[in-house]
Protein backbone atom coordinates (compact mmCIF):
# COMPACT_ATOMS: atom_id res chain seq x y z
CA UNK A 1 0.00 0.00 0.00
CA UNK A 2 1.22 3.79 -0.46
CA UNK A 3 1.58 6.30 1.38
CA UNK A 4 -0.88 8.79 1.27
CA UNK A 5 -0.16 12.81 1.26
CA UNK A 6 -2.13 15.01 3.65
CA UNK A 7 -3.81 18.37 2.74
CA UNK A 8 -4.66 21.72 4.26
CA UNK A 9 -7.54 22.95 2.39
CA UNK A 10 -9.16 26.08 2.87
CA UNK A 11 -12.78 25.52 2.52
CA UNK A 12 -14.09 29.22 1.97
CA UNK A 13 -17.50 30.49 3.38
CA UNK A 14 -20.52 29.10 5.15
CA UNK A 15 -22.03 26.39 2.91
CA UNK A 16 -20.93 28.35 -0.20
CA UNK A 17 -21.88 25.40 -2.47
CA UNK A 18 -25.67 25.67 -2.47
CA UNK A 19 -26.05 29.19 -1.86
CA UNK A 20 -26.43 31.14 -5.08
CA UNK A 21 -23.96 33.90 -5.52
CA UNK A 22 -21.43 32.06 -3.24
CA UNK A 23 -21.01 29.17 -6.03
CA UNK A 24 -19.01 31.38 -8.74
CA UNK A 25 -17.10 33.13 -5.83
CA UNK A 26 -15.39 29.74 -4.82
CA UNK A 27 -15.30 27.98 -8.50
CA UNK A 28 -11.70 27.20 -8.16
CA UNK A 29 -11.98 25.53 -5.01
CA UNK A 30 -14.68 23.33 -6.32
CA UNK A 31 -12.73 22.75 -9.23
CA UNK A 32 -9.50 21.81 -7.06
CA UNK A 33 -11.35 19.97 -4.50
CA UNK A 34 -12.74 17.45 -7.09
CA UNK A 35 -9.78 16.60 -8.30
CA UNK A 36 -8.23 15.49 -5.30
CA UNK A 37 -9.34 11.66 -5.23
CA UNK A 38 -7.47 11.50 -8.75
CA UNK A 39 -4.48 12.32 -7.84
CA UNK A 40 -4.00 10.01 -5.18
CA UNK A 41 -2.29 6.68 -5.38
CA UNK A 42 -5.14 4.68 -4.44
CA UNK A 43 -8.79 5.35 -3.02
CA UNK A 44 -8.70 5.77 0.96
CA UNK A 45 -10.23 3.59 3.07
CA UNK A 46 -11.14 6.46 5.37
CA UNK A 47 -10.51 9.98 5.61
CA UNK A 48 -9.28 11.51 9.44
CA UNK A 49 -10.27 15.26 9.10
CA UNK A 50 -8.87 17.97 11.49
CA UNK A 51 -11.47 20.85 11.50
CA UNK A 52 -10.87 24.10 11.96
CA UNK A 53 -14.69 24.07 13.80
CA UNK A 54 -14.52 21.76 16.19
CA UNK A 55 -12.47 22.65 19.54
CA UNK A 56 -12.36 20.60 22.59
CA UNK A 57 -11.19 20.99 25.88
CA UNK A 58 -8.38 18.34 24.76
CA UNK A 59 -8.08 16.13 21.83
CA UNK A 60 -10.96 14.35 20.51
CA UNK A 61 -12.21 12.18 18.09
CA UNK A 62 -15.79 11.80 16.90
CA UNK A 63 -16.74 7.63 17.23
CA UNK A 64 -20.39 8.02 15.94
CA UNK A 65 -21.38 5.03 13.52
CA UNK A 66 -23.22 7.53 11.79
CA UNK A 67 -22.30 11.15 12.67
CA UNK A 68 -24.98 13.90 12.59
CA UNK A 69 -24.82 17.22 10.68
CA UNK A 70 -23.91 20.21 12.04
CA UNK A 71 -25.11 23.24 10.63
CA UNK A 72 -22.64 25.70 12.12
CA UNK A 73 -23.39 29.05 10.64
CA UNK A 74 -25.99 31.13 10.67
CA UNK A 75 -28.05 33.63 8.08
CA UNK A 76 -27.79 31.32 4.93
CA UNK A 77 -30.97 30.02 3.01
CA UNK A 78 -33.51 28.00 4.82
CA UNK A 79 -32.13 25.01 2.65
CA UNK A 80 -28.43 25.16 3.40
CA UNK A 81 -30.08 23.63 7.24
CA UNK A 82 -31.71 20.64 5.28
CA UNK A 83 -28.23 19.42 3.85
CA UNK A 84 -26.98 15.84 4.04
CA UNK A 85 -23.53 14.37 3.59
CA UNK A 86 -24.71 10.88 5.03
CA UNK A 87 -21.04 9.26 4.74
CA UNK A 88 -20.21 6.75 7.46
CA UNK A 89 -18.45 6.99 10.44
CA UNK A 90 -15.59 4.43 11.49
CA UNK A 91 -14.99 3.45 15.44
CA UNK A 92 -12.19 1.20 14.52
CA UNK A 93 -10.24 4.17 12.81
CA UNK A 94 -11.34 6.62 15.67
CA UNK A 95 -9.88 4.13 18.24
CA UNK A 96 -6.76 3.74 16.44
CA UNK A 97 -6.16 7.54 16.51
CA UNK A 98 -6.69 7.23 20.45
CA UNK A 99 -4.36 4.81 20.48
CA UNK A 100 -1.67 6.39 18.72
CA UNK A 101 -2.48 9.60 20.59
CA UNK A 102 -2.04 8.55 23.97
CA UNK A 103 1.26 6.37 22.85
CA UNK A 104 2.47 10.00 22.12
CA UNK A 105 1.62 10.90 25.46
CA UNK A 106 -1.24 13.00 24.05
CA UNK A 107 -4.85 13.12 25.98
CA UNK A 108 -7.56 11.88 23.61
CA UNK A 109 -11.27 10.59 23.92
CA UNK A 110 -13.92 9.86 22.39
CA UNK A 111 -17.01 11.80 21.19
CA UNK A 112 -19.83 9.45 19.67
CA UNK A 113 -22.21 12.16 18.84
CA UNK A 114 -20.08 14.90 17.35
CA UNK A 115 -21.24 15.70 13.59
CA UNK A 116 -19.95 16.89 10.42
CA UNK A 117 -19.28 20.76 10.22
CA UNK A 118 -19.57 22.82 6.95
CA UNK A 119 -15.86 22.56 7.39
CA UNK A 120 -15.77 19.17 6.85
CA UNK A 121 -18.96 18.24 4.44
CA UNK A 122 -18.16 21.58 2.07
CA UNK A 123 -14.78 19.67 0.54
CA UNK A 124 -15.75 16.46 1.19
CA UNK A 125 -18.84 16.92 -0.91
CA UNK A 126 -16.76 17.40 -3.99
CA UNK A 127 -14.19 15.03 -3.06
CA UNK A 128 -16.21 12.21 -2.55
CA UNK A 129 -19.74 12.99 -3.73
CA UNK A 130 -21.06 9.93 -3.35
CA UNK A 131 -20.57 10.16 0.63
CA UNK A 132 -19.47 6.30 0.46
CA UNK A 133 -15.74 6.86 2.12
CA UNK A 134 -16.32 6.41 6.14
CA UNK A 135 -14.72 10.10 8.55
CA UNK A 136 -13.34 10.69 11.45
CA UNK A 137 -13.10 14.23 12.70
CA UNK A 138 -10.16 15.15 15.18
CA UNK A 139 -10.66 18.32 17.47
CA UNK A 140 -8.54 20.65 18.13
CA UNK A 141 -7.38 21.63 21.70
CA UNK A 142 -8.25 24.63 23.65
CA UNK A 143 -5.04 26.60 24.25
CA UNK A 144 -4.27 26.62 20.63
CA UNK A 145 -0.52 25.39 21.77
CA UNK A 146 1.16 24.90 18.50
CA UNK A 147 3.81 22.54 19.67
CA UNK A 148 0.27 20.34 21.01
CA UNK A 149 -1.11 20.48 17.17
CA UNK A 150 2.20 19.67 15.63
CA UNK A 151 2.76 16.71 17.99
CA UNK A 152 -0.31 15.23 17.12
CA UNK A 153 0.20 15.63 13.85
CA UNK A 154 3.06 13.56 14.35
CA UNK A 155 1.59 11.06 16.63
CA UNK A 156 -1.20 10.08 14.02
CA UNK A 157 1.60 9.83 10.77
CA UNK A 158 1.34 6.09 10.73
CA UNK A 159 -1.95 6.50 9.54
CA UNK A 160 -0.83 7.60 5.96
CA UNK A 161 0.30 3.77 5.22
CA UNK A 162 -2.68 2.12 6.70
CA UNK A 163 -4.36 3.89 3.79
CA UNK A 164 -6.23 6.96 5.79
CA UNK A 165 -6.44 10.32 4.28
CA UNK A 166 -5.41 13.32 6.51
CA UNK A 167 -7.12 16.26 5.91
CA UNK A 168 -7.14 19.70 7.91
CA UNK A 169 -9.70 22.18 7.01
CA UNK A 170 -9.54 25.77 7.84
CA UNK A 171 -8.77 28.71 5.92
CA UNK A 172 -5.66 31.00 5.49
CA UNK A 173 -7.68 34.10 6.54
CA UNK A 174 -9.96 33.72 9.02
CA UNK A 175 -10.65 37.33 9.95
CA UNK A 176 -14.96 37.73 10.09
CA UNK A 177 -14.44 41.42 9.86
CA UNK A 178 -11.71 41.93 7.35
CA UNK A 179 -13.43 39.93 4.57
CA UNK A 180 -14.62 41.75 1.66
CA UNK A 181 -12.37 44.59 2.66
CA UNK A 182 -9.76 46.23 -0.17
CA UNK A 183 -7.73 46.95 2.76
CA UNK A 184 -7.28 43.23 4.47
CA UNK A 185 -6.09 41.86 0.33
CA UNK A 186 -2.14 42.99 1.40
CA UNK A 187 -2.72 41.29 4.69
CA UNK A 188 -3.75 38.16 3.42
CA UNK A 189 -1.59 38.35 0.48
CA UNK A 190 1.16 38.62 3.05
CA UNK A 191 0.56 35.86 5.65
CA UNK A 192 -0.34 33.78 2.37
CA UNK A 193 3.81 34.48 1.33
CA UNK A 194 4.73 33.58 4.72
CA UNK A 195 2.39 30.20 4.87
CA UNK A 196 3.82 29.71 1.14
CA UNK A 197 7.55 29.85 2.32
CA UNK A 198 7.01 27.77 5.21
CA UNK A 199 5.27 24.99 3.71
CA UNK A 200 7.46 24.10 1.16
CA UNK A 201 10.62 24.24 3.58
CA UNK A 202 12.39 20.43 3.04
CA UNK A 203 13.02 20.19 6.46
CA UNK A 204 10.44 19.22 9.04
CA UNK A 205 12.32 20.84 12.16
CA UNK A 206 13.09 23.77 10.06
CA UNK A 207 9.28 24.35 9.25
CA UNK A 208 7.82 23.34 12.47
CA UNK A 209 10.19 26.36 13.99
CA UNK A 210 8.66 28.87 11.83
CA UNK A 211 5.04 27.82 12.27
CA UNK A 212 5.75 27.66 16.16
CA UNK A 213 6.63 31.09 15.75
CA UNK A 214 4.01 32.02 12.94
CA UNK A 215 2.46 35.22 15.09
CA UNK A 216 5.46 37.17 13.94
CA UNK A 217 4.79 36.79 10.37
CA UNK A 218 3.62 39.90 8.46
CA UNK A 219 -0.22 40.22 9.09
CA UNK A 220 -0.48 37.28 11.05
CA UNK A 221 -3.00 38.81 13.55
CA UNK A 222 -4.61 40.49 11.17
CA UNK A 223 -5.36 37.79 9.30
CA UNK A 224 -5.96 35.35 12.55
CA UNK A 225 -7.45 37.25 15.02
CA UNK A 226 -8.31 34.02 17.00
CA UNK A 227 -6.38 30.50 15.17
CA UNK A 228 -9.27 28.03 15.23
CA UNK A 229 -8.88 28.11 11.04
CA UNK A 230 -4.78 27.94 10.98
CA UNK A 231 -4.37 24.95 13.68
CA UNK A 232 -5.68 22.51 11.03
CA UNK A 233 -2.20 23.05 9.41
CA UNK A 234 0.21 22.61 12.10
CA UNK A 235 -1.53 19.10 12.49
CA UNK A 236 -1.10 18.22 8.60
CA UNK A 237 2.86 19.56 8.69
CA UNK A 238 3.26 17.43 11.57
CA UNK A 239 1.81 14.16 10.07
CA UNK A 240 3.86 15.66 6.44
CA UNK A 241 7.15 14.25 8.59
CA UNK A 242 9.94 15.54 6.21
CA UNK A 243 7.84 15.60 3.20
CA UNK A 244 7.77 19.26 1.83
CA UNK A 245 4.77 20.91 0.67
CA UNK A 246 3.78 22.35 -2.39
CA UNK A 247 0.46 24.78 -2.80
CA UNK A 248 -2.55 23.35 -4.65
CA UNK A 249 -4.78 26.06 -4.66
CA UNK A 250 -4.55 29.88 -4.65
CA UNK A 251 -8.43 30.79 -4.01
CA UNK A 252 -9.15 34.88 -4.27
CA UNK A 253 -12.52 35.21 -2.53
CA UNK A 254 -13.91 38.05 -1.03
CA UNK A 255 -10.70 40.48 -1.25
CA UNK A 256 -8.39 38.18 0.29
CA UNK A 257 -6.39 35.19 -0.97
CA UNK A 258 -6.79 31.54 0.62
CA UNK A 259 -4.46 28.28 -0.09
CA UNK A 260 -4.62 25.00 -0.15
CA UNK A 261 -1.51 22.57 0.61
CA UNK A 262 -0.65 19.93 -0.31
CA UNK A 263 2.55 17.14 1.37
CA UNK A 264 4.11 14.63 0.27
Amino acid sequence: MSRLPTYFLSHGGGPWPWVDGMRDLFARSAQAFSAIPGTLPQRPKAVLMITGHWEAPGFAVSTGEHPPMDYDYSGFPPHTYALQYPAPGHPALAARVMSLMQAHGLSCVGDPTRGYDHGTFVPLHFMFPQADVPVVLLSLKHGYDVASHLKAGEAIAPLRDEGVLIVGSGLTFHNMRGFGQPSSTPVAQAFEHFLHEVVTMPSAATRHQALMNWTQAPGARQAHPREDHLLPLMVVAGAAGDDPGQRVLLEHALAVDMGSYRFG
